[in-house]
């Protein structure tokens, strides 16, 4: 076993707890929020245009925060795939290694900064 490959484990290794929690709790307000995005139901009668344009707006906002939590969810499970399949911490356009700074700030990056360019 060379000294390269053993420290890729270990890089991936520090970076595969981070994102199995943050799996773990994106996947939770997922599920907790279900609800929020549903169809908004005001009785015109007894509620005001301007409330139910409000209630629209939030309903609005709670689901992009929900398309954004579904895809950080994804992100992740690449990343933890990539971690799997010894591919983690490499470029996926050039195959060169990314830089850990990079990583530091999302682990979920798949590219180095000259390709994300």
């Amino acid at each position: 076993m060379n000294t390269k490959s053993q420290s890729d484990r270990e890089r991936a290794e520090k970076y595969r707890t981070r994102l199995e929690a943050e799996l773990a709790e994106t996947e939770a307000l997922v599920a907790a929020n279900a609800g929020n995005s549903a169809p908004v139901q005001l009785d015109q009668q007894s509620v005001g245009r301007l409330a139910r344009m409000d209630a629209m707006q939030v309903q609005a906002m709670a689901q992009e925060a929900e398309r954004r939590r579904k895809d950080r969810v994804l992100r992740i499970r690449g990343a933890l795939q990539r971690i799997e399949e010894g591919e983690f911490g490499y470029c996926a356009e050039c195959g060169e290694e990314i830089a850990e700074g990079r990583l530091d700030i999302d682990p979920t990056f798949h590219l180095c900064v000259k390709c994300a360019r």
